[in-house]
């Protein structure tokens, strides 16, 4: 049997098999389930580069998929060969010494973050076995990005023009003697696990305290305003509302105001999609104060007793941004601005 070609040049890539693969994909140029020889992947823009073939039904010479990026990286896995294609628009920079944040040129509606894949088993394969392989590729893929649980403004971007390409050999003589397949022992979840674990790893992408700010609407200038709408007994000055900000950017810095922040913000979702039982079916005497109790602790955190005493007048009136906010998410930061304010008034 010949060796499978990897062909690269600097406007595609391209995958021969001289015996012909079976290939069951999503790419732009397929007809879902054929025979080919090539499976191109072509940067956008490039495509006349190829040559175009007449589809002859089920048999073709090639299928093919348009993508902004090849930037690529190549694994194998017993007899698992995986290409894993990566595209993305999101960088992290720098806010302040200490903070960083994620950001893209294009802007967060055009960005992409893609993670793309074409698998090829050295195996002889029956259709419905590769339609299978295809189908848990896909389950793995979504309950491994579920799980990371991203800001939502960057999952919204996350795979919207990702592909799938599942490769199988072609038996020589034309005759199918399909190879069984054993599910239970094969490499393809952790295969697809170590690559996706390996794609953010190349596009450096971590997610901070900001980034869970962003995706909440919560921006440092509204945090900022909210605190100097109830500043009392001092000159609401420039000079007072710099101070403001750099204390908002310190206790951001804070490991125990951060898992404070988090911890409210991850309740809120859970309270939002009714994912507890017993929080979902609460009755209308049931009282909720553990908010408030979030709340306390994060002005203590920031600002001692003093700010504990603020955190109700921050609480109750609700300045700014606070009166948007979701309810656990409101009594939360009412305690950081509440801190913040105080620890600038008191020095």
């Amino acid at each position: 049997m010949k060796r499978v070609n990897f062909i690269e040049k600097d406007y595609a890539v391209f995958i021969n098999n001289p015996n012909h693969f079976l290939a069951i994909s999503d790419l732009t140029d397929s007809d879902g389930i054929n025979i080919v020889e090539n499976v191109n992947i072509i940067k956008s823009n490039n495509s006349s580069k190829v040559k175009k073939e007449s589809v002859n039904q089920e048999k073709r010479q090639y299928i093919a998929q348009e993508t902004d990026s090849l930037n690529y990286f190549r694994k194998s896995y017993g007899d698992i060969v995986l290409y894993t294609f990566l595209e993305n628009d999101v960088i992290i920079q720098d806010f302040t010494g200490n903070l960083q944040v994620a950001n893209s040129p294009k802007g967060f509606e055009d960005a992409k973050i893609n993670i793309s894949h074409v698998i090829y088993i050295k195996k002889i394969l029956s259709k419905k076995d590769l339609l299978k392989i295809y189908k848990l590729i896909s389950k793995i893929k979504a309950k491994y990005l579920a799980n990371k649980n991203l800001p939502i403004h960057i999952s919204n971007i996350l795979n919207n023009d990702d592909f799938l390409a599942v490769l199988s050999d072609v038996p020589e003589n034309g005759e199918y003697e399909f190879e069984e397949y054993d599910f239970d022992e094969s490499n393809i979840k952790n295969a697809i696990v170590d690559s996706l674990d390996e794609a953010f790893k190349r596009f450096d992408l971590t997610f901070g305290i900001l980034d869970y700010l962003v995706s909440k609407g919560i921006l440092i200038g509204d945090l900022v305003e909210a605190g100097m709408e109830l500043i009392h007994g001092a000159d609401a000055s420039q000079e007072l509302e710099k101070k403001l900000k750099a204390q908002i950017f310190k206790s951001l810095e804070d490991i125990n105001v951060i898992t404070l922040l988090m911890v409210a913000i991850r309740a809120e979702q859970d309270f939002t999609h009714n994912r507890i039982r017993e929080l979902a079916d609460k009755d209308e005497s049931s009282i909720l104060y553990a908010d408030e109790i979030l709340g306390l602790s994060v002005a203590n955190q920031i600002g001692g007793t003093k700010a504990t005493f603020n955190f109700n007048q921050y609480y109750n009136l609700k300045p700014g941004i606070l009166y948007g906010l979701p309810p656990v998410l409101n009594d939360v930061f009412a305690g950081f601005i509440a801190g913040c304010v105080s620890k600038v008034l008191e020095e």
